[in-house]
């Protein structure tokens, strides 16, 4: 009986630790260059390092590098805002449901009608910004 209960922990515990990794339970999170850090997440990864220390250090690094440790939509840690905003949409959008998305986030009437947009697909958050930058730079 105590080795059938010894043998339930330890396949709770492993469970716990292969599912603590944010790119498992967040794969739509991946890109993400910062933000604010998902408790749930860390504390899972925590749990990883509590009892196996090698595999909770490889779930953290993973986390990080892939973005999934950070909670969408949030600014960066140190309070800095980048004005970008993520929002999910279908890949077809008429320029009136563009429209409407945009004043859906920005809380305010605008007029899409005489504005030069172009669509583009991204791979990941990060390369938005640097295609901003780039189209911004003197």
């Amino acid at each position: 009986m105590q080795n059938r209960i010894a043998k339930s922990i330890a396949v709770a515990v492993i469970a716990t630790h292969l599912a603590a990794c944010g790119t498992i339970l967040y794969p739509e999170r991946k890109g993400q260059v910062s933000g604010k850090i998902d408790a749930g997440v860390a504390a899972l990864n925590g749990i990883g390092l509590l009892f196996f220390l090698v595999p909770g250090v490889i779930a953290f690094a993973v986390d990080f590098n892939n973005g999934t440790i950070y909670l969408p939509n949030s600014t960066s840690v140190d309070g800095e805002d980048d004005g970008l905003r993520v929002v999910q949409a279908h890949p077809n959008l008429t320029p009136n449901e563009l429209q409407e998305i945009i004043e859906k986030e920005v809380g305010e009437p605008v007029d899409l009608s005489k504005a030069q947009v172009e669509s583009r697909t991204a791979p990941d958050q990060a390369s938005i910004q640097q295609e901003l930058n780039t189209r911004t730079a003197p």
